[in-house]
């Protein structure tokens, strides 16, 4: 597994974040998410591919992209 930090956009409530771990974890079911509401930050450490998962959370209505490190 590795870290993968995400900037999403769009998050504005609880349902939103939860929302944002379930598409993480459809991907890979073993991820560890953590999301922070306020910042729109969202760390994984998984194995799933980081493009697939920002391109998932952007077909969701979660614009997503790798945040710089």
């Amino acid at each position: 597994m590795s870290k993968l930090q995400l900037d999403v956009s769009g998050m504005t409530c609880g349902g939103c974040a939860r929302s944002v771990e379930k598409i993480i974890q459809k991907q890979d079911a073993a991820s560890k998410v953590s999301v922070d509401l306020a910042t729109g930050r969202v760390e994984a450490e998984t194995s799933a591919d980081p493009a697939a998962i920002a391109a998932a959370l952007t077909a969701a209505g979660f614009p997503a992209k790798q945040a710089a490190a």
